[in-house]
């Protein structure tokens, strides 16, 4: 069995990858710095699994189809996507510039459709194949100061759904994750903007984010990493069309 992570080259990729090569998936970890996919690549190894790196930008097509592809020749074909690579940037929606939203929808939502595209065709004719897109309780919501990504994730969202369907009869599941705030790089970046305009310190700032989670605190990247795992097993095969929080 062959996974292929999007983002894997930290955070919660990183944690999606480790996690389905502990159930003994053959993983390629995609993303955009070689350095970061390596030290990937060596933990997955050190513990006994087997993976590869590949660069890639996901908002560019022809990269992912490369990619995709050379993947496949290496370890097999998918039998599970992860979209989990994605930006985020924070703006008043007034003064935001269009560089920031051109570049949040290439990432989160064109560089998921890519990845779809690019496997979809062959899980269709296998009749077999799990897709999970990692997207956001913001894909479910409205948040202040971050217009691109809540659309960007609205757009997964819809993307996930509408796949799903045509999926249902072809042996094919399409689903999305929806943490709240994580304990990312992403996230820890959040913390500096807002201490930034706000005056508040560092600390004040994560309190103020782990409040927006019902439990009050922030998500683990291995408990997303856990529902992608379940999604990809054969407890999941009757999951399909969802849009799953945590």
């Amino acid at each position: 069995m062959h996974a292929f992570v999007t983002g894997a080259g930290g955070g919660v990729g990183r944690a999606i990858a480790l996690r389905f090569a502990r159930d003994g998936y053959r993983v390629t970890v995609a993303g955009r710095t070689l350095s970061a996919l390596e030290q990937t690549v060596a933990l997955i190894t050190a513990s006994g699994g087997t993976a590869h790196p590949v660069v890639c930008d996901v908002a560019s097509r022809q990269q992912v189809h490369d990619s995709v592809q050379a993947a496949e020749q290496r370890l097999g074909a998918i039998d599970v996507l992860v979209n989990n690579a994605g930006i985020s940037d924070s703006a008043p929606f007034a003064s935001m510039d269009d560089e920031l939203w051109e570049r949040t929808m290439a990432v989160n939502l064109d560089g998921t459709y890519h990845c779809m595209r690019a496997v979809v065709p062959g899980m269709f004719a296998r009749r077999s194949g799990r897709i999970i897109n990692i997207a956001s309780s913001a894909g479910k919501v409205g948040y202040p100061y971050t217009a691109a990504y809540v659309a960007s994730k609205h757009g997964v969202l819809g993307l996930t759904r509408s796949v799903a369907l045509e999926a249902a009869s072809r042996g094919v599941t399409v689903n999305a994750i929806c943490p709240g705030w994580i304990a990312s790089e992403m996230t820890t970046r959040s913390m500096a903007r807002i201490a930034a305009r706000t005056g508040k310190s560092e600390n004040e700032a994560r309190s103020i984010l782990e409040a927006m989670n019902p439990q009050g605190r922030l998500i683990e990247p291995e408990e997303v990493a856990a529902v992608a795992a379940f999604l990809a097993s054969a407890d999941g095969a009757g999951t399909n069309g969802e849009a799953i929080d945590i």
